[in-house]
């Protein structure tokens, strides 16, 4: 190394040293520390292997002692989580650490009571998912396969998380599903049973969303706030709109709003936008374009023009 890549180095981190002594972003990190990521994509992938059985396991000890390995492996699992909660108590509020602990330990202990009946809605979205899409050839290819299927499984862990108000975990387990699907689903928002996500990409849903049950969205739909303009202000208050049950919702589709609500039963096409209540059993759909079709040049005639 030569003289002066040293100095480039010693004089860039003096800089990032002196930045970090004044940003209060880094002080909290002295005396804490975050959640961490890689921790708990392990712990996504691992609760999956409970949750779905025989699926995702790479060892098939549980065909053989079901109630030892379900059991052993919600032990370790309780024990990760636990770690990763204590880390995002702590470091979110400060708290006393034998405080921090109990709750951590309360928190788990009601994750995993609810497991089963996450469980539960889950199976009910592979449904959703065979009953809605033709070109499912079973229910084990839905659960291995599709992103929205596995999107919606990740966020239906991180929002009961969520609803006991942890800090850090259900966000990055979200955007974690983001970054592999290209779903992106706020842990916040509130989702009925028999939920698909056909095709996905582009989909997304946000904190204040309430979605019924037995609806249906295609890729590309956006579920979004009017405005965010008032950033931290809006905290808290409803900004994104509300889908009643059995509604079918095509690609391409925006609708924002936390007033904004579509009724029951209804149909919302492909690239509409909607700002405004939708009443139950309405199809809502933009005007056909008109498409301009020229036909081949014939000698001794001009091109012939269709309107469609």
């Amino acid at each position: 190394m030569n003289s002066t890549e040293k100095t480039v180095i010693q004089k860039t981190a003096t800089a990032l040293d002196a930045n970090k002594q004044q940003e209060e972003l880094f002080a909290q990190q002295q005396t804490y520390t975050l959640p961490n990521r890689t921790a708990i994509i392990e712990i996504i992938n691992s609760l999956r292997e409970v949750v779905f059985p025989g699926y995702f396991s790479q060892t098939g000890a549980e065909e053989y002692a079901s109630d030892y390995y379900t059991g052993n492996s919600i032990s370790l699992l309780f024990k990760k989580l636990h770690e990763q909660i204590l880390a995002a108590l702590l470091y979110k509020n400060d708290a006393i650490k034998n405080e921090a602990e109990q709750k951590a330990e309360e928190i788990c202990v009601r994750f995993f009571r609810k497991l089963p009946c996450i469980q539960s809605l889950l199976l009910k979205d592979v449904q959703a998912g065979f009953d809605g899409d033709p070109a499912a050839k079973s229910k084990e290819e839905i659960i291995f396969s599709y992103p929205g299927f596995f999107a919606t499984y990740v966020y239906r862990i991180a929002h009961e998380l969520y609803q006991q108000e942890v800090p850090f975990i259900p966000r990055i387990m979200t955007e974690y599903a983001h970054s592999m699907t290209g779903i992106d689903i706020n842990a916040g928002a509130v989702i009925g049973e028999y939920f698909f996500i056909d095709h996905g990409t582009g989909v997304v849903i946000g904190e204040t969303t309430v979605i019924g049950n037995n609806v249906k969205v295609y890729q590309g739909v956006t579920l979004g706030a009017l405005s965010t303009r008032s950033g931290q202000q809006l905290s808290g208050k409803k900004r994104h709109p509300t889908i009643e049950n059995d509604v079918t919702i095509y690609s391409g589709a925006t609708i924002l709003g936390g007033e904004t609500v579509i009724g029951e039963g209804s149909v919302v096409g492909g690239n509409v936008f909607i700002t405004e209540s939708i009443p139950p059993h309405t199809k809502v759909s933009i005007k056909k374009p008109e498409l301009t079709l020229r036909g081949p040049a014939i000698k001794g005639m001009e091109d012939i023009e269709y309107i469609i």
